[in-house]
């Protein structure tokens, strides 16, 4: 039997963890994703993990948990030729996703606009701790930071001992979590044409907390 996805492709440039989970997703739902990373060192997640051996040698299991099955190119976005080889990539895909801070594909020429050129029918996802556009868009966020922001760290733990974090990622899981449902989405609106797919962590958790909050 075919999967859902299949027949779609995915090129994911994301990184450690809410990118990487959101197009593991995809690709258990049967799409190819094609992981395209730097030439110097790639995805962190590389480096992480239990194993020091499989740290080194750039395979850590923080990154197989989360890349297994997917495809693998290395780019440098910032050379010419290598956006050029990117933008033809694009031109067959189905969906981008990037976690960079906002800002940053545009200022490499790869924003939305350019590459809606490349694919009239794209879905662009974007993930970010706070969005693309407000007052908090432009701040650096990993897990803990959106964990306390959110609230989520002052209803764990015990009276005496609050706030404490969730003991997993929780916040980067939830976010990867939204944006694979959002390009679900996109993917299934008919005639399909581009989206952009704003995820913020931060609204993605909050909208988890209604059952605490009330």
């Amino acid at each position: 039997m075919s999967s859902p996805l299949t027949g779609y492709r995915v090129l994911d440039l994301t990184n450690v963890l809410a990118g990487p989970f959101c197009c593991h997703q995809l690709a258990h739902l049967g799409a190819e994703v094609i992981k395209v990373e730097r030439p110097q060192g790639g995805d962190l997640a590389r480096q992480l993990g239990a194993d020091p051996t499989l740290n080194q040698e750039l395979m850590g299991v923080s990154f197989l948990a989360q890349n297994a099955g997917k495809r693998s190119v290395t780019l440098d976005l910032k050379r010419p030729a290598d956006r050029e080889t990117f933008l033809e990539l694009v031109a067959t895909a189905d969906v981008v996703v990037e976690n960079f801070r906002p800002g940053v594909m545009r200022r490499l020429g790869l924003g939305f606009e350019t590459l809606r050129e490349a694919n009239p029918e794209l879905v662009y996802c974007a993930i970010s701790g706070f969005g693309q556009d407000g007052p908090l868009a432009n701040y650096p966020a990993y897990d803990q930071i959106i964990q306390g922001m959110a609230g989520v760290m002052s209803i764990t733990g015990a009276p005496e001992n609050a706030p404490y974090r969730v003991g997993y990622p929780l916040a980067d899981t939830v976010g990867g979590l939204t944006a694979a449902m959002a390009i679900n989405a996109a993917l299934a609106e008919r005639p399909r044409k581009a989206h952009f797919v704003d995820i913020s962590m931060l609204e993605s958790v909050l909208a988890t907390m209604g059952w605490a909050v009330s």
